[in-house]
C-alpha cells in the first residue's frame, strides 16, 4: 500500500507541475485565438489566414525547417558513420565534442554567422548576410549533431553480414550502400528527420537573429506580434497553426520511432567498428569539412572578432565593457551581472527539471503486467514529451497570459523572475527524462525480483538497485538541464522583466542596437556564454555511463 502510493506520488507530482505551467498556458493560448471580450468568436481564425503575410510567414518556416532537414542529413548521416562504424582512437571524446553545438544558445549560433558573414566578417564579400542560406546553415549547425547521434546509434546496432555478402558477390561499396545500408536505416532516418524539422520550425533565436523580419518564421512572427504590436489574437491563431504542424510532425516521429525500435529488436548486438581505410577517405573527408566548416569556422570567428577593437587591431576592451559597461550602453547594469543572474536561475530551473525528471523516468521504467497500466505509462511518457516538441515561444506566450494571480494568489507572477526559471524547467525536462530513462530501462527486472525475494522490502529495491543507477546518470542530466536552462531565450524573451535580463537576452539586445561598442561587447558576451555551456557538457560528458542514454 505504501508503495502504491509512493509511485502515485511520484508520478501525480510532475503531472501536477505540467498542468499548471504548462497544459493550461497553452489551453489559455488556444482560447485566445477564439474568444473576444469573453464569448466565443472564431472570426479571428479566418482574419489572420486570409493576410498574406501569414502564408508568407508559413512559407519561410516549411522552407527553412525543410532546406535544414536536407542539409542536416547529407552531413549528419556522413558524421554518423565516422563516428559509429569506423574504429579509431578518440571517437568517444569526438562524439562528446560534437554534442557541444546541439546545446549551445542560439542567440550564439546566430552571432558567430552575424560576425562570419555580417559586415567586417571574413565571408561578407558574399553578401549573404539575413538570407535564407546562412539560416539554412545555422539551423543545420545544431541538428548535425541530432542525425548523427540518432542514426548512428542505430548503424551501429546493424547487422553487417548482408552487406559483407554483397561486396563477396561483387558488388560495390556505391552500390552496397544504396541498396542495402540505406534501406536498412531507412526507419532511423526518417525517425532523425521528423525531429530536426520539429525542431527547425520551432527554431526562434536563429530566425530572430539572422533573418529579421524579412525572413521571419512562425516563432518570430508571434514574438513580434506580441512585443511589438500588442496583437494577442492574431499571435494566438498563428501559435494554433504553429500546434497544428508541431502535432502532425510529433504523430509522424512517433510512428517512424515505433518502428524503428522493433527494428533494432530483430538484429544483432553492437558490432565493433572497421579500422578506416582508404575507401573510406571521401566520408572521412566530408565529415572534416563538416566540423571545420559549419561547427568551426563561425565560432572561430565569433572569438577572433570579439578580441576585435573597433578601428581594427586586438583589443580586450569589448571584454571589459562586460564588467564595466560604457554610459552609451543599452542594457541595464553590466554582462557579468547578466550573467550571475543566468547562472542562478539555471540553478534553480536545473534543480526542478532534474528531480522532476528522475520521478517521471522512475514511473516510466517500470514494466507492470496490467494492460491498463502499460497503456496509462505510455500516455504519461507522451504528455512529458510534450514540451519538446512545442515551442518555447508558446510557452512563454501561455505562461504569459494566465500567470496574473494563478489560482487566487494576489500576486503577479508576471512581475517577477519566478517564472523564468519554470518555463526553463519545462524546457529542460524531456532532456532529462530521455538521459535517464535508458539506464533505468537497462537495469535486469530478475535484479529487482531477486532481491525482493531476498526479503527486501520495495522502497529498499527502488534505493539499492533504482537508485544507484540514477545517481550514475544524474551528471549527464544535470550538465544537459543546466546547458539548456542557461541558454534558453524563446520563453525567456517573452518573461525577463527590464533590468533582469538574462544572459541570452542580453546578447540578443546588444547585438542589434546601434550604440557605439554594443556589436563588440555582445561578441564578447556571446564568447563567454558559449564557453559556460561547452565547459559544462563536456564535463557532463565524463560522467556518462557506459549504459547509453542522452538520444533525442
Amino acid at each position: 500500500m505504501r508503495g502504491r502510493l509512493a509511485w502515485g506520488i511520484a508520478a501525480a507530482l510532475p503531472l501536477v507541475f505540467l498542468a499548471l505551467f504548462f497544459l493550461w498556458p497553452v489551453a489559455a493560448l488556444v482560447a485566445t485565438g477564439f474568444t473576444s471580450d469573453g464569448a466565443f468568436d472564431a472570426s479571428g481564425v479566418p482574419a489572420v489566414f486570409s493576410d498574406p503575410r501569414t502564408w508568407q510567414v508559413i512559407g519561410h518556416t516549411v522552407t527553412q525547417a525543410g532546406l535544414a532537414t536536407v542539409l542536416s542529413l547529407a552531413l549528419g548521416i556522413p558524421a554518423a558513420f565516422v563516428l559509429y562504424r569506423l574504429d579509431f582512437r578518440g571517437r568517444v571524446a569526438l562524439r562528446g565534442l560534437l554534442t557541444v553545438p546541439f546545446v549551445l544558445p542560439t542567440v550564439v549560433v546566430g552571432v558567430a554567422f552575424t560576425s562570419l558573414f555580417g559586415a567586417g566578417g571574413p565571408l561578407s564579400w558574399t553578401g549573404l548576410e539575413r538570407s535564407l542560406p546562412v539560416i539554412v546553415a545555422a539551423l543545420a549547425f545544431f541538428n548535425v549533431t541530432v542525425v548523427m547521434r540518432t542514426v548512428g546509434g542505430f548503424w551501429s546496432q546493424l547487422d553487417s553480414r548482408t552487406a559483407q555478402a554483397a561486396s563477396m558477390l561483387g558488388a560495390g561499396p556505391v552500390r552496397v550502400f544504396w541498396t542495402i545500408t540505406v534501406p536498412a536505416l531507412a526507419p532511423a532516418i526518417a525517425s532523425a528527420a521528423a525531429l530536426v524539422f520539429l525542431f527547425c520550425s520551432t527554431s526562434f533565436g536563429i530566425v530572430l537573429v539572422l533573418g529579421g523580419r524579412r525572413f521571419a518564421n512562425i516563432e518570430t512572427e508571434i514574438y513580434q506580434l506580441t512585443v511589438q504590436f500588442l496583437d494577442l489574437r492574431s499571435a494566438a491563431v498563428l501559435s494554433l497553426a504553429q500546434l497544428a504542424i508541431v502535432i502532425l510532425t510529433l504523430v509522424v516521429s512517433s510512428r517512424l520511432r515505433r518502428k524503428r525500435e522493433r527494428a533494432v529488436a530483430m538484429r544483432s548486438e553492437r558490432e565493433e567498428g572497421v579500422k578506416p581505410g582508404r575507401r573510406h577517405l571521401p566520408v572521412i573527408l566530408i565529415f572534416a569539412a563538416t566540423v571545420l566548416l559549419l561547427h568551426g569556422l563561425p565560432i572561430i570567428t565569433l572569438v577572433a572578432r570579439s578580441f576585435q577593437a573597433s578601428g581594427g587591431g586586438f583589443s580586450v576592451q569589448n571584454y571589459v565593457n562586460l564588467v564595466d559597461p560604457p554610459p552609451e550602453s543599452p542594457i541595464i547594469g553590466s554582462v557579468l551581472q547578466a550573467a550571475c543572474r543566468s547562472i542562478g536561475i539555471a540553478l534553480i530551473a536545473t534543480a526542478i527539471a532534474v528531480i522532476l525528471g528522475a520521478l517521471v523516468a522512475l514511473v516510466l521504467s517500470r514494466r507492470p503486467r496490467s494492460r491498463a497500466l502499460r497503456r496509462s505509462i505510455g500516455a504519461f511518457d507522451a504528455l512529458i514529451m510534450l514540451p519538446l516538441g512545442v515551442s518555447a515561444v508558446t510557452v512563454g506566450f501561455g505562461l504569459l497570459l494566465t500567470m496574473h494571480q494563478p489560482l487566487g494568489i494576489g500576486f503577479d507572477l508576471r512581475t517577477s523572475v519566478v517564472l523564468i526559471p519554470i518555463a526553463q524547467a519545462l524546457v529542460a525536462l524531456p532532456l532529462v527524462v530521455r538521459t535517464i530513462l535508458p539506464v533505468l530501462r537497462g537495469i535486469d527486472p530478475r535484479q529487482r525480483d531477486a532481491a525482493a525475494m531476498l526479503g527486501a522490502a520495495p522502497l529498499r529495491v527502488l534505493a539499492t538497485i533504482d537508485l544507484a543507477m540514477l545517481g550514475r546518470s544524474a551528471g549527464l542530466a544535470l550538465g544537459f538541464a543546466f546547458a539548456a536552462s542557461l541558454g534558453e531565450f524563446g520563453a525567456t524573451a517573452f518573461l525577463v522583466r527590464p533590468g533582469a535580463q538574462t544572459l541570452p537576452v542580453v546578447v540578443a539586445e546588444l547585438i542589434g542596437h546601434q550604440a557605439m561598442g554594443s556589436y563588440g561587447t555582445a561578441l564578447a558576451a556571446a564568447v563567454v556564454l558559449a564557453a559556460l555551456t561547452a565547459g559544462i557538457m563536456m564535463l557532463a560528458e565524463r560522467w556518462r555511463t557506459n549504459t547509453g542514454g542522452g538520444e533525442w
